[in-house]
């Protein structure tokens, strides 16, 4: 094995001494995760009781050159006690590697997720360890087949578009290890909100853990990677979203987050002076998602700047009992009430004029309780091309400001997306971002800066 060459940091030598039923490596490019990953692998095959292992890639031929073949893959660290026979054996026809080991022989297939027949063909019975390459691009029926049949899962991931199932129905059940928790970035933490399943570990590496990467060659991965393109992100930052398609591409959480104590810090300073508080109510009816009710609450500063200063959010889905009209009223007032308190008076404030049981009942508490708002249609003629427009170019203007506490609306923005077969957007990844566009077409000329028009 080439010891001298597997240069470990802190973080993998605890990766490599961590005990864990199944564990995500996820983060930026050419962190190591694959090379050391396989490492421990290995050694997991070897003292696992059984004999048949799977190893998992997009086809085979990616396997070999990427994880059997490579400087530090499989053969170069195991040398005789591991042979690959790519074309199987007169007796198991399947690829696989034959893992010499001290509790005898073990077999470790290396099958492709890409081709179903194939997977479908090979899949059977039980198997000790599972690697799955790249499990964000897996077939997810793939996944679920093979991740049941075995006692030991690693997967390696790259950040990809945060709303595939496998990170609902897989990753976003891990959870970082106390210790290592502050390396993972705060947006990925903000993923991992699935039902935690018992002892799965959630890894993020980056550049900084593979010692083994020259400076020359990272910077040559930077400078030849566009900043500020989703590739960049995914990449080099290690963060989630799409790579395509994304419709407000150009939102930042470095540039367009801030924290509730920075606006009260500025709001005290007189940097910040409010000209008009607003709200908007979005109740959902997608044939693509459960039914949603968001909330967004936003304040328009004198100096033309628009922030989203909070949310509450409701899923149907998750409810035993799922929210009427009548109760979506006296919780909007509720959260009204509570955000006047804390930020500001919104007089008027906008619902979804799709939903007018949802209004009905709204006027109805202001007639039998009386209160403080008036409750109107949101104004839907501003379409929604127009209104996407505006909002990319108040955040190119540093115009659009958000809460961090929002994290659905956070969500949404780097969810968002345009659909591939039409110019138009999808009907999915959206309440939240519905109901602030309510909030603020009726003042949309209070907020961003138009260009000098040039004759």
């Amino acid at each position: 094995m080439s010891n001298e060459r597997l240069l470990l940091s802190e973080k993998y030598k605890a990766f490599l001494r961590c005990d864990a039923p199944v564990e995500f490596l996820e983060g930026t490019t050419a962190a190591g995760k694959t090379t050391v990953g396989l490492f421990k692998f290995m050694l997991k095959v070897a003292e696992s009781p059984k004999k048949l292992h799977i190893i998992a890639a997009k086809d085979t031929g990616t396997a070999e050159k990427n994880i059997i073949n490579k400087d530090l893959g499989v053969i170069d660290d195991f040398g005789e006690l591991a042979e690959y026979k790519g074309n199987g054996t007169k007796d198991d026809k399947i690829p696989h590697i034959l893992f010499h080991t001290t509790g005898g022989d073990k077999v470790v297939y290396v099958m492709g997720y890409g081709d179903r027949q194939k997977w479908q063909k090979a899949l059977g019975g039980q198997y000790g360890c599972l690697y799955i390459d790249e499990i964000n691009t897996a077939d997810i029926d793939f996944v679920r087949e093979a991740a049941m049949r075995c006692d030991y899962l690693m997967a390696t991931l790259n950040p990809d578009d945060p709303s595939l199932d496998v990170y609902r129905e897989y990753i976003n059940c891990a959870r970082p290890l106390p210790e290592w928790e502050a390396e993972t970035p705060q947006e990925i933490k903000d993923e991992l909100k699935e039902e935690p399943k018992p002892g799965w570990v959630h890894w993020f590496f980056s550049f900084a853990h593979n010692l083994g990467l020259p400076k020359e060659k990272l910077e040559k991965i930077l400078a030849n990677t566009p900043k500020g393109t989703k590739i960049w992100k995914n990449k080099i930052l290690g963060l989630r979203g799409k790579a395509t398609g994304l419709v407000f591409p150009n939102f930042e959480r470095k540039k367009h987050v801030v924290t509730a104590e920075w606006v009260h810090a500025e709001e005290k300073a007189g940097r910040i002076r409010w000209k008009k508080f607003t709200c908007g109510l979005d109740t959902a009816y997608s044939t693509k998602s459960p039914d949603t009710i968001s909330m967004i609450f936003q304040g328009i500063t004198e100096d033309r700047r628009l922030i989203t200063l909070a949310e509450k959010v409701y899923n149907n889905a998750d409810l035993e009992t799922p929210i009427a009209p009548s109760d979506t009223a006296v919780r909007f007032v509720e959260f009204l009430e509570r955000c006047r308190k804390e930020w500001g008076y919104a007089k008027d404030v906008y619902i979804d004029s799709a939903d007018q049981a949802t209004i009905t009942e709204l006027r109805k508490y202001k007639r039998l309780h009386g209160c403080l708002y008036n409750f109107w249609d949101a104004y839907k003629k501003l379409e929604i091309l127009d209104r996407i427009k505006l909002q990319l170019g108040w955040i190119q203007q540093g115009c659009y400001l958000v809460v961090n506490e929002c994290s659905e609306h956070l969500a949404e923005l780097e969810k968002y997306s345009w659909k591939e077969d039409k110019d138009e957007p999808e009907d999915r990844n959206d309440h939240t971002i519905n109901a602030n566009q309510y909030a603020w077409i009726p003042y949309r000329n209070l907020i961003g800066f138009e260009e000098d028009k040039k004759e």
